[in-house]
């Protein structure tokens, strides 16, 4: 049985690879994928059913990539939120710590695409010591989010090492781990990981889930397998266009995490990411979907809408709105479209 490591070494990274395997058009490409790196490994290919299809079009390059419309460079301004390399300080008690320079696949909408899987992302000896440095000197902080590039890439003992490390930071609480590993690579996600995570608690793992066509068998493994370590899952699902942004897509995707135990977390609006306008939606379209989530599938199985202010202004709740009339009653509607009323406490 090959290894994931094995596996991510046969990843489709050029054009010649792309054109011979796939119908698709890769004569516009090259400038495309020079910005922005290509890489589809295979277990994620062969999920891929025709050029266009919602999973083809989350990782194979499209020339739009090079049209920058309204978007930038580092939308979130976490280059000038970062007072160590590598390090985001946007809200007062937690961090975001970039600790891997890599991804299983390369998601054409990345908030990090401008370096992602390139020179412009390194991490190094030098970039994590500054960070746990930062982390210890700075006792507010007591949630750190890793990220990169993806931590499930590093070898088991890379990850362990970082981890053992911050939890000899006595200030620090929680530690979050954000991956697209059990929907794009799901055999990385081992027994020896599984065991490797569980001696770190409290540990939380943020999974990336987009379409129901991602939850396949394996998939539901590598879940299981992080689930009975204890460990919590949830998932951070983009809204994309012609991809996954309509109620029926979203409902049986919200439902299938529920079954592999993955609570949806965050629908995120897509980000003012320089080469990826043609991905983003109307926020109404959002706010309409969870319309029609409410009161129909389970609240395990609702997400919160947010979008992240461009700049670092942070995450902003974006919810339908039922409110009708407030003063000494409360009037709105239901899910149903009901008036109903509530009087308020004196």
């Amino acid at each position: 049985m090959e290894t994931w490591q094995e596996i991510l070494q046969q990843s489709i990274t050029s054009l010649d690879e792309l054109a011979r395997l796939t119908e698709c058009d890769t004569t516009a490409l090259s400038e495309v994928i020079a910005n922005f790196p290509m890489r589809i490994n295979p277990y994620f290919f062969r999920l891929l059913t025709a050029p266009g299809d919602p999973l083809w079009r989350q990782v194979v390059p499209d020339r739009r990539e090079l049209d920058p419309g309204p978007c930038l460079e580092d939308p979130l301004g976490e280059e000038g939120l970062s007072p160590v390399p590598n390090l985001v300080h946007k809200y007062p008690d937690r961090v975001l710590f970039l600790v891997a320079s890599s991804c299983a696949v390369y998601c054409r909408f990345c908030t990090r695409k401008r370096k992602v899987g390139s020179d412009r992302l390194r991490v190094t000896a030098a970039t994590l010591n500054a960070g746990l440095d930062y982390i210890r000197e700075h006792p507010q902080i007591r949630e750190v989010l890793l990220s990169g590039g993806d931590p499930f890439l590093l070898e088991d003992e890379q990850l362990a090492d970082i981890l053992s490390r911050l939890r000899q930071i006595p200030s620090l609480e929680i530690i979050r781990i954000g991956t697209r590993v059990p929907s794009a690579l799901p055999m990385r996600v081992t027994p020896s990981l599984a065991s490797l995570l569980s001696r770190f608690h409290p540990l939380y793992v943020n999974t990336h889930f987009n379409h129901p066509r991602e939850l396949t068998a394996e998939a539901g493994r590598a879940c299981a397998l992080l689930a009975d370590a204890g460990i919590p899952l949830g998932c951070q699902t983009v809204l994309l266009k012609g991809i996954n942004d309509d109620p029926v897509t979203l409902r049986q995707l919200f439902c299938g995490l529920l079954r592999f135990r993955v609570r949806p977390y965050y629908l995120f609006q897509a980000d003012l990411t320089r080469g990826t306008d043609h991905f983003r939606t109307p926020t109404s379209s959002g706010i309409d979907i969870m319309r029609s989530l409410y009161g129909h599938v389970s609240g395990m199985a609702i997400p919160t809408l947010a979008l992240d202010a461009p700049g670092g202004g942070g995450k902003i709740p974006l919810t339908p709105n039922y409110l009708v009339e407030t003063g000494e009653e409360l009037r709105f509607t239901n899910y149903l479209g009901t008036a109903c009323r509530y009087p308020e406490a004196g």
